[in-house]
């Protein structure tokens, strides 16, 4: 199918934005241009592809299910285009070699493969040793050699850790919950709201530990009905009205292996960001293949806004 004519850059990078930041004020403060601006471009575009690409709502706006599919697509397209862009950076030499490279669960999933993929087209003559950990075995992992990087959750590790890590990409936490439930009626949910209704407890990442320290800060206690280390669980549970939870942008699907609707909304107390960041030995520099890698990384997401990756 042809492109349109009349389909722009401008429009493209404008929703996606949008998407990210869940509110079109947000987006146009992020792009330093007006609301009416970024408004404005995703009603043309809407237009052009005659589909409603965001539900409106009092406090934001969410991707419809098409929405949801078309930002994929374009988040891709703009990925590839910074690449062409930026790839004379990359380019300065051709290596050769492995990366043995340890990523914890949530990044192996929902963060990496994409950064692999882009990657390998710039190197094609890298291959990965990658081994699914968990954040301590990471750690050790690195620490002992056994490992040129780690990728983890690194607002999970101990401020104290002794490696290097530098953050890639903080996305922010959401409330999930089905589209009937009653929180969805509120014009503002607080913690204490959440806390009156049963709530799914996700394990994996120490995504419990993570969550009561919030929790535990706001002077709140969520009433736990189910935990589960399987992300698909969690949305069918979700999506069917069991519970509510609140996850990071970075493992949210708005619907269900059944195709079910899951909704999104905003908390009003101090929710963190969940950071996810690359980590590297302190006293040992990089040999350049492992290097190259950790650079490309960084430049790669240096172009993701803060606490709104998806």
């Amino acid at each position: 199918m042809a492109i349109p004519g009349n389909l722009s850059l401008k429009q493209l990078r404008y929703f996606a934005a949008a998407a990210e930041a869940g509110q079109f004020s947000l987006a146009g403060r992020q792009l330093q241009v007006s609301q009416s601006a970024v408004t404005t471009a995703i009603a043309q575009l809407e237009t052009i592809l005659g589909a409603d690409l965001f539900e409106r709502r009092p406090h934001g706006v969410a991707l419809t299910a098409i929405g949801h599919r078309f930002h994929q697509h374009v988040r891709h397209a703009l990925d590839t285009l910074q690449d062409a862009v930026g790839e004379p950076l990359f380019f300065g030499e051709s290596l050769s070699g492995t990366v043995r490279l340890g990523a914890s669960y949530t990044v192996l999933g929902y963060f990496l493969p994409g950064l692999l993929a882009r990657f390998r087209r710039d190197y094609p003559h890298v291959d990965f040793d990658l081994i699914d950990m968990d954040r301590q075995g990471i750690e050790r992992g690195v620490e002992a050699g056994e490992l040129d990087l780690g990728l983890c959750i690194t607002s999970n590790m101990d401020a104290d850790s002794g490696l290097r890590r530098q953050v890639l990409a903080r996305s922010r936490r959401q409330l999930w919950l089905a589209q009937e439930h009653p929180l969805a009626a509120l014009p503002q949910i607080r913690l204490a709201d959440v806390a009156e209704f049963p709530y799914i407890m996700l394990t994996v990442d120490e995504g419990e530990e993570a969550a009561l320290r919030y929790w535990n800060a706001a002077g709140q206690t969520p009433r736990i009905a189910f935990r589960t280390s399987t992300l698909e669980a969690l949305r069918g549970l979700v999506a069917h009205g069991f519970g509510v939870t609140i996850l990071s942008d970075i493992v949210y699907r708005p619907l269900s292996l059944e195709g079910r609707r899951i909704d999104s909304r905003m908390v009003a107390d101090i929710v963190p960001p969940m950071e996810v960041g690359v980590v590297s030995r302190r006293d040992t520099p990089l040999t350049p293949v492992p290097h190259a890698f950790q650079q490309f990384l960084v430049y790669a997401c240096s172009a993701l806004p803060d606490t709104i990756l998806r």
